[in-house]
This record gives structure tokens, sequence and C-alpha cells, in this order.
């Protein structure tokens, strides 16, 4: 059975990740920061949550998910096949000239090294396995809407990410593709209170995306909960 490796499990974006992988079979690996974190999981997988292993981390540490790739390696967490990464969270109304040195560079950590550091530590290791193997990665729309400064710069660093990814991965074993995400989306609970998607209804994307082998360096836009059954796939 296949391993997905989620990178920001227990944000309402990796929730939604975890509902689609079990959802369609598939076991997780779950990096969470702490226990307290993973509690979390618990609270908002109702099924298969035996199927999840978690293994604790700081993904905004260069060497965070690097370790937990080496604790695979040998053999002392489950090998994976496929990786969904959705760090960042900080959706600050700060405006840029209130911004320190400090506070740019610690978003830009949270909102889009990590990611970063997440592509770089795992796919030499999916490259390695010659099988069908896949990444994902959740970027927003507020790179193109611009209202919120720093999540938007963010944001777009992460679209050309993106685009380098698909041309680096085009001819290899490992597709790389974008969720472009331009709703508010939260766990369920909470999302029936505020009138916004559901995780576990934003997850079918994900959902469809491991079942379908031939989509490769595409961007998936997802604007309203109709795209979710309609996917709205542009190639890269």
């Amino acid at each position: 059975m296949e391993t997905v490796l989620v990178v920001g499990s227990t944000g309402h974006i990796g929730i939604a990740a975890i509902q689609a992988v079990l959802h369609s079979g598939r076991n997780v690996l779950a990096i969470v920061r702490n226990q307290d974190s993973a509690k979390k999981l618990s609270q908002h997988i109702s099924e298969g949550l035996e199927r999840v292993t978690t293994v604790e981390a700081s993904v905004v540490s260069d060497r965070g998910v690097q370790d937990v790739v080496d604790k695979v390696r040998t053999g002392a967490l489950p090998a994976f096949q496929h990786v969904f990464s959705s760090v960042g969270g900080n959706y600050t109304e700060q405006g840029m000239l209130e911004t320190t040195t400090e506070e740019l560079r610690q978003i830009m950590n949270q909102n889009f090294e990590s990611n970063f550091f997440a592509y770089r530590a795992t796919v030499p290791y999916l490259l390695e396995q010659k099988t069908a193997c896949s990444w994902t990665i959740c970027t927003g729309g507020q790179g193109d809407i611009g209202v919120r400064p720093l999540p938007a710069m963010t944001q777009g660093a992460l679209y050309s990410f993106s685009y380098s990814a698909c041309k680096a991965l085009a001819s290899t074993n490992v597709r790389f593709n974008e969720i472009y995400l331009a709703i508010r989306v939260e766990v369920d609970v909470d999302a029936e209170q505020h009138g916004v998607m559901k995780s576990s209804v934003f997850g079918r994307v994900y959902e469809k995306i491991l079942a379908t082998p031939g989509m490769k360096s595409c961007r998936i836009r997802v604007k309203a909960e109709e795209d979710v059954e309609n996917l709205k796939v542009e190639q890269k």
C-alpha cells in the first residue's frame, strides 16, 4: 500500500490532504510539530486514523524534513511514494512599510522556505524509487490578489517555485502539480460555523490528483466548490 508524506499536516489544508489520502486507501506519514499538535489529527480525522503515522520535526528548519527522510531510509519510518506540502498559515494584514526585516524573514521562512526545504529533502528520495511518484503543493490566491502584502509576496515566490519544479521534474518519475486555492477552507466543524468550504470537500481535489497518473506539471485552480467536482486544470 502506498504512503503519502504530508508536510504541514495539522492545518486546515493538511487535514484535507490526510482525509483525501485515507479515502483513497493509502497510508499517511504526517509531520507534526509536537504531540499536542498531533492531537488535532484525532480531533478531525474520523476514520482511518490507525493508518496515520506521525513524526515530530520542525518543518521551518532546513534539517527538519531531511531528518525525517533520513529515518525513512534507515527503515525507522515507513517508505513514501508521494508528498503533499502546505506549510504556511501566517495570514497577517500587516503592511509592507510597517514590516521589520526580521518579520519579513520570519514570514518568508514559514510560508515559503519551509516548502522549499521539504522539496529539497524529499525529491532526491522519490527520484531514487524509479516508480511513479508525485509531489503536490497547495498555494493561495493571495499572491494575485495582493490585499495582504506579506502573504501575497510569499505566494508569489511559491508560484515561481512551482513552475520551476514542474520544469525540473518534467522528464522524471515524479509528477509535480500545484493546487491554486482561492477560497477559504477550514476543517469541517469550523467550516459549518463560518460558511466556508469543508476540508473533506476540498480534499477531493487531491484525491483526484493521486488517482490521475497522467496529471503532471499542472496547476489546478479551485475558486469555488464546483471546481472540486470539475477540475480546472492548466498545463504549465
